[in-house]
């Protein structure tokens, strides 16, 4: 499932999204593996790909 979401927090490789329902979810270091990103930065907007309550891929 992908949403949208902006980055809370991003401190030593990972970090936390608020999705626009409210909710936070964790953003693992992994998550940036194979995107365009190399770091967030906080406020940033983003979509996420979420499997099983993680967060596996980030975009734009």
């Amino acid at each position: 499932m992908i949403v949208s979401a902006t980055v809370r927090t991003w401190e030593g490789g990972a970090g936390t999204a608020l999705l626009d329902d409210g909710s936070v979810i964790e953003l693992p270091p992994d998550c940036l593996r194979g995107s365009v990103f190399r770091f967030l930065r906080p406020g940033q907007r983003v979509h996420l790909t979420v499997a099983d309550g993680m967060v596996t891929e980030v975009g734009l």
